[in-house]
């Protein structure tokens, strides 16, 4: 019994072996072919229809005088529950509005002003950069309101900004003089980059931060290695005289530059 039972375990393994040989050794026509399992055909599902949207009404090119007095009444709306629907009733109707919108801007209430400066915001008329800049300098102003009307009137009109910026690059408040060395980046003048260079004396460190960052953005001088994070209000002011040296020479770069080619253009 346990002579047949080891003939037929040697009997399988040779068998085993033999049949692996061969398919190790077999062509691939002679090997079996395998079935590899796709998708079936199916149909595609039909496009959906849509019913078509009815177009909102045009906002007028004139108020009338209805609608203006309808403008005025929105205007205490704009702090509220109803806040973002009364700024998108103001937004479609457009720069027409605008002399009615910056009436807001000394009314009692300092999120309906701050509403109201984001809605001149995304209205962008340059009609309304002077009011904004009125509140900009207004010392009773809150701090916040005071910044954004100043971002918002950079963003619509950066040159006319220009003289207050200089007027604010010495507040009292340190957020405002940071507003003044983050916008001046988007008001592409020399002027800008007197500004800044007088900010990174700053006494407050993230102000002097800001306009080194404003500064690089400008003029692409990366400058000596300082530790600004670190720095103190002594080393601000050395490091601000090493750029002010830079730009003067710079400035003087420029204007020795000669008008006109020195050899002619090649025909």
């Amino acid at each position: 019994m346990r002579m047949s039972l080891v003939w037929m375990v040697l009997g399988w393994s040779i068998l085993f072996c033999a049949s692996t040989s061969l398919a190790e050794t077999g062509t691939p026509a002679s090997r079996p072919a395998y079935l590899i399992p796709v998708q079936i055909p199916y149909n595609a599902p039909p496009e959906p229809e849509f019913p078509e949207i009815e177009q909102a009404t045009p906002a007028p090119e004139v108020l009338s005088e209805k609608e203006l007095k309808r403008a005025e009444a929105l205007l205490p709306l704009l702090e509220g529950r109803q806040e973002l629907y009364i700024i998108a009733e103001f937004v479609h109707l457009g720069k027409p509005v605008v002399p009615v919108l910056v009436k807001s801007l000394k009314m009692p209430g300092s999120r309906l002003r701050y509403n109201a400066i984001e809605t001149l915001k995304i209205i962008n008329d340059p009609r309304a950069v002077p009011d904004l800049l009125d509140v900009a300098r207004d010392d009773e102003e809150a701090t916040r309101v005071r910044a954004h009307a100043l971002r918002v009137a950079v963003r619509v009109a950066p040159v006319e900004v220009l003289p207050t910026l200089q007027t604010l690059v010495k507040d009292h408040a340190d957020t405002i003089r940071r507003t003044v060395a983050f916008e001046c980046r988007y008001v592409r003048r020399p002027e800008s980059v007197f500004l800044l260079i007088e900010l990174l004396a700053d006494q407050e460190k993230y102000v002097s931060v800001t306009a080194r960052d404003s500064l690089w953005l400008l003029t692409r001088r990366v400058g000596p290695p300082h530790d600004w994070q670190g720095s103190t209000h002594e080393q601000r002011v050395a490091w601000a005289k090493e750029w002010k040296a830079w730009w003067d020479e710079t400035l003087k770069n420029r204007e020795a530059a000669p008008n006109t080619p020195q050899s002619e253009p090649v025909s």
